[in-house]
């Protein structure tokens, strides 16, 4: 599933547009963005919890040439599934 399928789910089964589905799509994942820019966990109870980590600089190695090449230390996001998610991924036979 895509963005478009996604715009398309929501606005038929909330009965909007799919304008207004488009921005309450872009205005969620501007919110999580800003969220995590700042430091936050941010929480959809069900769905999952998304957070920021740090990772540390570390030696790595070029697959090509097997040379050590440094890796810098970076943030990343990490996202934690919830409980309703993973019980609905992980029925067998159902959809």
């Amino acid at each position: 599933m895509n963005k478009g399928h996604l715009i398309e789910r929501i606005a038929s089964e909330a009965g909007i547009s799919k304008v207004a589905a488009d921005k309450a799509i872009d205005s969620m994942l501007a919110g999580v963005s800003e969220g995590l820019r700042q430091g936050e966990r941010v929480t959809l109870v069900g769905f999952g919890t998304f957070s920021v980590i740090e990772r540390r600089a570390r030696t790595g190695r070029n697959p090509q040439t097997g040379a050590p090449i440094k890796i810098a230390a970076k943030k990343a996001v990490r996202f934690t599934i919830g409980k309703r998610l993973s019980g609905s991924i992980n029925r067998k036979g159902k959809k």
